[in-house]
């Protein structure tokens, strides 16, 4: 009930209020109720990194990096908290506090919850292990903030091992709450499948993507792109729900594995993009004449036909551009979308043999890129690329700042990144009286 009044009391008032404010800096894929914000240069770069066997202590770790310009440390790591064993570490979000930061694992399914107090020295806080026995889901995927409350989408299920599976709700300090399935079959139809998250509270809408399950995330992908009847399951689907009721309002078909959903930032509009990972498709979700929300197929990645394999996407804050990573060719593009119905390449560079993440700055001009996938696609041998490069980019041009290469320092796979800096720095904006406001 307190987590319904929550949201509603959130949600109401930033559709008569226009909205959360926005911030100078800080990472563009962020949840919209974040209420701790970067203004300024980003500090610190943290990585979650799949440990590897033979390489340092083979364990999935937070990694910290310096990327302050003008630190002695510049480009550096300068902090490793190690969690023990290796379980598929994949994607991280902050509580709407930005105190802590939750990461999950996509095989063993526990979850960790660094404190972020000095984020130059994370420290774990707690660690959750009974996330598949209280859902009945496997792989938490997504952590995205909401007032008070973290929620969590999963990629799987106990049951058997297939992509259908549902979201978690829990309370900042890590209590389970309730579930929600994700919409299959029934009215709406569906395929029950998960992947990320993304809301716009000014339309109170949350979208949802699919992905596949733990028996396939878990495969070579060698021989899964082999299996023809392991291919059949992926996700073909989105789903829009309704925030205040966290209940599904209708399925729209996205073929292909649609992964990311960046929603445009600009105040007012009504869209957000996803990529096909199989297809290698943009796609657009917005409202069309009559009000109702569509999906439609507005441009193509690299070659369909040699399977590029979009991965992490990033939308700039002014809704200009939009970063595409692709995993096989190892290559991030760049789109114009100034019109989202017809985007355009205008730009390249590849980044090695192999690339996943991207992350900018508010401001554009600093992006970071790095390369694990799972652990068990990612190539092999002399081709498995792991490190984190940043560049700045100034319109026209990436330009490489520094690399760590994550072998060589002997961390592991390089994965998913969040920015951050000191509380007390100047880079740390609060919007605590318009975050209260809502609440009241």
């Amino acid at each position: 009930m307190r987590r319904t009044l929550i949201l509603g009391a959130c949600a109401a008032a930033l559709l008569l209020g226009g909205g959360l404010p926005a911030a100078k800096a800080d990472e563009t894929c962020n949840s919209p109720f974040t209420t701790a914000l970067i203004n300024g240069q980003e500090e610190f770069l943290h990585v979650w990194t799949l440990g590897m066997p033979g390489l340092g202590d083979e364990s999935d770790k937070l990694v910290t990096i310096d990327v302050e310009p003008g630190s002695a440390n510049f480009g550096k790591v300068i902090s490793s908290v190690s969690v023990g064993g290796r379980g598929e570490a994949h994607h991280t979000g902050f509580t709407d506090d930005r105190r802590f930061l939750w990461a999950g694992r996509l095989d063993d399914n526990k979850i960790f919850i660094f404190d972020l107090q000095d984020p130059a020295k994370p420290k774990l806080h707690k660690t959750i292990s009974d996330f598949s026995e209280v859902t009945g889901y496997v792989g938490p995927h997504t952590f995205y903030a909401m007032p008070g409350r973290m929620v969590v989408q999963a990629l799987s299920n106990v049951k058997d091992h297939t992509g259908v599976t549902g979201i978690a709700l829990y309370s900042n300090q890590g209590d389970f709450i309730e579930k929600h399935d994700m919409p299959k079959g029934g009215e709406l139809g569906g395929d029950g499948y998960g992947y990320d998250i993304g809301i716009n509270p000014n339309e109170n809408v949350m979208l949802t993507s699919s992905f596949t399950g733990w028996t396939n995330y878990m495969m070579d992908l060698g021989t899964l792109v082999k299996d023809a009847e392991a291919m059949k399951n992926f996700g073909n689907t989105m789903a829009v729900w309704d925030v205040k009721s966290m209940k599904p309002k209708k399925v729209l078909d996205v073929p292909g594995a649609p992964l990311e959903i960046r929603w445009s930032l600009r105040p007012g509009d009504d869209w957000a993009f996803t990529a096909t990972a199989l297809t290698s498709k943009l796609w657009l979700v917005r409202k069309d004449a009559k009000g109702e929300w569509v999906a439609k197929d507005v441009a193509t990645i690299g070659d369909p036909a040699k399977i590029p394999l979009p991965v992490d996407i990033s939308i700039s804050s002014d809704r200009q551009h939009l970063w595409v990573n692709t995993f096989m060719d190892g290559t991030s593009r760049l789109f114009d979308i100034s019109n989202p119905e017809a985007p355009k390449q205008v730009y390249s560079k590849k980044m090695g043999n192999q690339v996943n993440m991207v992350s900018q700055s508010w401001d554009g001009k600093r992006v970071y890129f790095t390369t694990s996938l799972v652990a068990n696609w990612d190539k092999k041998g002399d081709e498995n690329d792991q490190f984190l490069k940043a560049f700045t980019w100034d319109g026209k041009e990436l330009k490489e700042q520094f690399k760590v290469d994550f072998i060589a320092e002997k961390l592991g796979r390089a994965h998913h990144m969040k920015f951050s800096a000191r509380p007390n720095s100047k880079a740390i904006g609060s919007t605590k009286e318009v975050y209260q406001s809502l609440l009241n």
